[in-house]
């Protein structure tokens, strides 16, 4: 029997665990998975004979390197700071090891060593990053096997509420962390290229310059810049590209109204409030207004931000109940983005009934034959509920197909990577699309760089 050890089970391992114990009897496996708090663990793995939940704490070496040391290989499904510890007991043990997250400068310095052992640890193996590696190098691959030239490649990923779970003003819910939602963004300017040109977005302008997508049967889309939009250049081959941006996607609308916590200061971490357990919405709103003995907080707000009596941002600010006197912050010495954090959760927590949308969108621009062309590829996928949720079923069904790839031989090369090689993201894009995860190609004229605002 062949265990694979799983260490996290939060709300990205439902698809990754019910892949596995689909594939227990067939493929001869052992599912073990360990958390600090094993209940998550116990109820998806529902008492299934070839599986175990166990306590498991990262920073306890000895429990640690127990679970790995019983494995034939391991499955860091834990915050991107956490897989180091994992990572150099798998070097010690000689196991291969599976990650969703970016490769961090500890992991790139494991390389030479995880080359030597013969391990392959393979990272960036979710939606994005993950998918979205395989499924842009599927088409760039394709591109160039026919001889073109890459001259623009956009990319574009959003986690939202789906169409039927759609029911605020701002359409968004969140479906990840809330606290990278509101945090996006900051901590350096968005770089891109635009034309052959180096174009820079600092994060007070971030939310006012953005893209415009459609994608057929589910309308248009915004999205605003990521922060390095070049880190990928050189690792697809891109490196005499003319324009290359990346960027996050939302329903239109939202980023104007968004500009207006980044413009008062509420999106800043930085900071603690002095007092905040004791504030009301209201006092927290009020505390980065001008003072006046006559206008009320409302005005002042208006006025600040030059809002109109009649502009949808009003109604988008008000159903956020953020100039309530009776909601209280309750945190103590909470940041400004703690707090609009807790302000934003009362409104934007996925009901129980509600569902969940992962879109992403690639357009491709080469030249072939002395013409330009275009292709525009997209995917969406709609959750099914609350566990089973489309933002699990892209970051988790990835990372097991690789892993069971890498546990049955398919995937030998050694060392720390991406999954950038064809060997690697065919099989893998292959077995999703059976899981409903399909990407739709739509060959349109060469539009060049395709936005009025940026």
């Amino acid at each position: 029997m062949r265990n694979i050890l799983v260490i996290g089970s939060g709300k990205s391992t439902s698809y990754l665990i019910q892949y596995f114990l689909e594939r227990a009897e067939r493929e001869d496996l052992f599912l073990t998975v360990g958390d600090l708090n094993v209940k998550n663990a116990e109820k998806l793995l529902n008492g299934h004979p070839r599986s175990k939940a166990i306590t498991l704490d990262i920073f306890n070496q000895e429990s640690r390197e127990k679970a790995i040391k019983a494995s034939d290989i391991v499955v860091s499904m834990l915050p991107a700071r956490f897989h180091i510890e994992a990572a150099k007991d798998c070097l010690k043990l000689g196991k291969p090891m599976v990650t969703a997250s970016y490769v961090s400068k500890e992991m790139q310095a494991l390389d030479e060593e995880a080359k030597s052992k013969g391990l392959v640890f393979m990272n960036e193996i979710g939606v994005d990053p993950g998918i979205d590696h395989m499924s842009a190098m599927r088409v760039i691959d394709e591109i160039r096997d026919k001889g073109g030239n890459i001259i623009l490649f956009e990319s574009f990923c959003g986690g939202l509420v789906a169409p039927e779970s759609d029911n605020n003003l701002w359409n968004y819910k969140f479906t990840w962390n809330p606290r990278n939602v509101v945090v996006a963004g900051q901590g350096g300017a968005a770089k891109f290229l635009q034309e052959g040109t180096y174009k820079y977005i600092p994060y007070n302008r971030l939310f006012r310059r953005t893209e415009f997508l459609e994608i057929d049967g589910y309308g248009r889309f915004e999205a605003y810049a990521n922060r390095d939009s070049l880190k990928y250049q050189s690792v697809y081959g891109l490196d005499d590209v003319k324009t290359l941006y990346r960027g996050t996607m939302r329903r239109v609308g939202f980023s104007r109204a968004w500009n207006m916590f980044v413009q008062l200061g509420m999106t800043d971490d930085s900071y603690t409030i002095d007092d905040s357990e004791n504030m009301s919405y209201r006092d927290f709103v009020n505390a980065f207004l001008p003072y006046s003995p006559t206008d009320s907080v409302e005005l002042k707000f208006r006025h600040q931000l030059k809002i109109d009596q009649d502009d949808i941002v009003w109604d988008k600010l008000e159903e956020l109940d953020i100039f309530s006197p009776t909601k209280m912050v309750g945190l103590k010495r909470a940041t400004p983005a703690q707090i609009l954090q807790k302000i934003l959760m009362d409104k934007w927590t996925l009901d129980q009934e509600d569902k969940d949308m992962l879109v992403m969108y690639h357009k491709f621009g080469y030249e072939l034959d002395g013409k330009k062309h275009q292709i525009d590829s997209t995917m969406v996928c709609i959750g099914e509920d609350q566990t089973y949720t489309a933002m699990a079923k892209t970051v988790g069904l990835p990372v097991a197909i690789a892993t069971l790839s890498i546990l049955n031989g398919k995937i030998t090369t050694p060392g720390v990577q991406i999954p950038i090689r064809k060997e690697v993201y065919s099989p893998i894009l292959k077995e999703l699309e059976t899981h409903n995860i399909v990407f739709k190609d739509k060959v349109v004229p060469y539009l060049g760089y395709n936005s009025l605002n940026i």
